[in-house]
């Protein structure tokens, strides 16, 4: 069993008046990764920040290479957002099992 992870940060575009507005941009774009990729996804820190958004992406496989393949599909979804700017981006894949 392979689980590959992937955590980014991103920026919000300025101007944002409250975590209201945040919440907004980022539950939207949670689901559009859900939707599109087949992935657990969730907010896993800067909660509380206006400017910048942790956000969390996983996926079980039972392949590495594909695991990395929707990895990088998400990564190049996120540099091409308009509604955020991908700030920094980490790829984990752990294997379990024989």
């Amino acid at each position: 069993m392979i689980v590959a992870m992937l955590q980014v940060i991103v920026k919000l575009p300025e101007g944002l008046g409250s975590i209201k507005e945040k919440r907004r941009i980022i539950n939207s774009l949670k689901q559009r990764i859900r939707n599109k990729f087949y992935v657990s996804s969730a907010e896993v820190d800067l909660n509380e920040a206006l400017g910048f958004s942790q956000i969390g992406a996983a996926l079980v496989t039972n392949s590495r290479i594909h695991g990395e393949g929707v990895l990088k599909k998400i990564i190049l979804f996120l540099e091409n957002e308009s509604s955020v700017e991908l700030y920094e981006a980490e790829t984990q894949i752990e294997e379990f099992g024989s």
